[in-house]
Order: structure tokens, then sequence, then C-alpha cells
């Protein structure tokens, strides 16, 4: 099943329904590639082998790529994220929970930004999503357990493999290198780098796109009054629009995010930045693989971690990791929650 432009824009014409829904789904692409995509090229700035703006510029076009070649090549992830909730029964209130849903997700993600803290909004996603279906179905019936075990896979992969991936690669990169002068290998690491950053713009790309373009075909075949529509195809239109403002929002934000995790957390030189880069694009490569949702922040994060422990552990801010990890937790409970209460309020009104 799939749906083409045209159908898409008949549809827009004699639903406002979905005029909303697509105008909020895009809401929070936009805000995912403006609070979370810089986390991908935070450690380019930060070992200073490109200027903030460059590294963004890079980072857009490789999330637009991201999105668009990883979702030709194999979107599991896109039908894990469709799968997760069920919202179905009436179309208008399972219509009108997905756009409380998405509105928590925006709430969230752009308190998070005025912050400065590196929140995932993949977990955003999936909690506001979760908290709406709740409140729609009135209980625990809403959520799908067997698709919701891929989320807990997904935070354990991208801790424990994140980190230990970062540990693994900088040691790797000092073992190669060991008998070289490190005044030899600056050139070669700042261009590492750049690549490195690059591969993880184009993995954040492939891995969130897909998660909110779930939720896009969720919103269409609600309109459309279907509530479990299977093995549809996504459509090439969609993967050129969410990948394009996915690009927009990286190209205008993001500055608070690269300072806290490439600055603040952990000082890092270029071939540690490099590693760091490189472990964290391959975690995000086998979930993709596999069809598993995982935070790109969460997997970035613990890489940097593992990267600056293979040091000493002295060499990671330990009070600014304290605080995303707050943040980690308090994005299940806490976006839920909105997403809930917002789902009550938004039935209730309309």
């Amino acid at each position: 099943m799939s749906i083409s432009l045209t159908e898409y824009l008949n549809q827009l014409a004699a639903n406002p329904a979905l005029i909303i829904i697509s105008i909020l789904t895009l809401g929070v692409v936009l805000v995912n590639g403006w609070t979370d995509a810089p986390n991908a090229i935070a450690t380019c700035v930060s070992t200073r082998s490109m200027t903030p703006r460059k590294a963004i510029m890079m980072a857009a076009v490789f999330n637009f790529l991201g999105v668009f070649v990883m979702t030709m090549i194999n979107a599991t992830v896109v039908q894990t994220i469709y799968n997760m909730v069920d919202f179905g029964g009436d179309p208008h209130s399972a219509l009108t929970a997905l756009c409380a849903a998405l509105f928590a997700i925006v709430l969230w993600a752009t308190a998070a930004w005025y912050f400065g803290i590196p929140t995932s909004e993949s977990h955003a996603l999936i909690a506001g999503l979760s908290g709406a279906a709740i409140a729609l179905q009135g209980g625990f019936g809403g959520i799908n357990g067997s698709e919701w075990i891929n989320v807990i896979y997904g935070l354990v992969l991208s801790s424990i493999l994140g980190f230990a991936m970062g540990w693994i690669v900088v040691k790797g990169v000092e073992l190669i290198f060991r008998n070289i002068d490190r005044r030899k290998t600056q050139g070669f690491f700042q261009k590492a780098q750049i690549t490195g950053g690059a591969a993880m713009a184009f993995m954040h790309g492939a891995q969130d796109g897909q998660k909110f373009m779930g939720v896009f075909m969720l919103g269409m075949f609600l309109a459309q009054g279907q509530a479990n529509a299977e093995n549809f195809v996504i459509p090439v239109w969609l993967m050129i629009l969410c990948s394009a403002v996915m690009a927009f929002g990286t190209s205008i934000g993001g500055y608070k995010i690269i300072k806290a995790v490439g600055m603040d957390m952990v000082r890092l030189e270029k071939y540690q930045g490099f590693s760091a880069d490189i472990a964290a694009a391959g975690c995000l490569l086998i979930a993709s693989v596999t069809g598993i949702p995982v935070s790109t922040t969460h997997t970035k994060n613990t890489a940097i971690m593992g990267v600056a422990a293979a040091k000493r552990l002295s060499a990671v801010d330990w009070g600014i990791v304290k605080e995303m990890v707050w943040t980690w937790i308090l994005t299940f409970p806490g976006c839920g929650l909105i997403g809930y209460i917002m789902a009550q309020v938004f039935m209730w009104i309309f």
C-alpha cells in the first residue's frame, strides 16, 4: 500500500485534520533537525576540525542523504514505530490523540533546546505516542508490547555498545598510530574527523528520519479511516519532504547543543573526536539494519564517554553527564505524561 503525492494533496484539501497532523509532524521533524542533529557534528566543532556554520551545513546535507538512502534500503524502523501503539477505534479520536502526542513532543524538545540539554527526540516521540495511546484506549491496551521491547533493546544497545565501541575504537587508533609523531597526524585526523562527522550525520538522518515518517504514515492512514494499515510502502516524495525539513532544521540552529556535548562534557583531541563519531555511526548502522529504534543523542554521548574514559575517567565532566542521564530518564515518564494529559485535553475540546 502506498500513497502518491497527488492522492495526499487531494486528501489535504478534503480533510482539515490531516493538514493539522502534517503540520505538527513536520514541526517535530524540524525540531529534531534543530535540536537532535547537532549531536552528530558536536565533536567536529569541539576539536576545531570545522567551524560551527560549516559543520551545521554539512550535517544538513548528510541528514538529507541519510533519510533518503536508508529508507530506500531498509525501512524496518518505520514499521516498528508505526506498530508500536494502537490508535485504532474512532478515526476522529485517534487523530486528535495523535495531534496531542506530537504537540507534547514539540513542547518537550523546545524546552530541552532552551536549556541546552541534549535530550532524545526519539525517546520523546515514543513516550508521547505511548501516553496519547494510553489516554485514547483507557489503559495499557494501547501499547504493543512486542514492538516496545525493541525500545528497551535500543536503550541497552545505545548505552553499552556505544560506550564499548567508543573505548575500543580509540584504543585501536592509539595502537595503530603509537609510533607516529602526534603533530604529523593532525592534518590526517582533521580530515578524518570531518568524514566521521558526515557519517554520524548520515546515520542520524537514517535513524530519526524513519521514526518520523512512521508517524506521518500513521496520520495519513488515520485520516483515511484506516487504523490498521499493513504492508505499506514509504513514498519517495515523503522521504524527500522529511529529509528536506530535517536538513532545514539542522541549518538554523543547534549551537547550544553543540556546546553542551562537544565542549562542556569532555575535551577531545581530533583523533578522539574521530573515534567517537565512527563508534556512534557504527552503532546506529547496526540498529538501523536490525530495525531497532535507538536514540542518536544517547548513542553519540555514550560513545564520547567511552572515548574519554579510555584515557582516564576524570577526563569526563560527570556533572554534565549526570544532567544528561537524568534528562534521558525523565523523558519517558515526563513526555509520556504530557502526551497523556494533552490527549485528554484535546479529546475533551475537539
